[in-house]
């Protein structure tokens, strides 16, 4: 069930965990995420949360739309929003928020990761006890 009491289905109609068991999306990020579907003409896509190596600690964060779900992803829903995490992330985003920000310096996302024991001051770049990834220079 999703956290409007839905049972969630992937396109092979597999029963669909809970994201809140890996990542959270926060109302105001799904409203900015949809809101970017229908701007870019996503809509029906799926939106993917990310790790990759590099930055200033060696692991970043990303974010993006794919039209089509792998073998090796795990399929989740929130919102509204179909969302897919590589099984292989999912232990480095357990428990991580993404919630999205507004100020009168503009907006943007956030990534809140209980995992991350040292970050860079972008906050996007962290790495974990688990995994440092690969550090590249600022």
């Amino acid at each position: 069930m999703n956290n409007n009491g839905n049972n969630c289905y992937d396109k092979l109609y597999r029963k669909v965990i809970s994201l809140t068991e890996v990542v959270e999306i926060t109302e105001a990020a799904s409203f900015q995420v949809k809101e970017m579907m229908r701007h870019n003409e996503e809509e029906g896509s799926f939106l993917r949360v990310a790790v990759k190596g590099g930055g200033c600690s060696g692991l970043t964060y990303g974010m993006g739309f794919e039209k089509t779900q792998s073998e090796a992803d795990d399929l989740y829903e929130q919102f509204g929003i179909p969302i897919l995490v590589a099984k292989e992330d999912a232990p480095i985003l357990q428990g991580t928020v993404v919630d999205y920000k507004q100020s009168l310096m503009g907006g943007g996302f956030t990534i809140e990761n209980p995992n991350a024991i040292a970050s860079c001051g972008c906050g996007t770049s962290f790495r974990t006890a688990k995994k440092a990834g690969t550090p590249e220079n600022c």
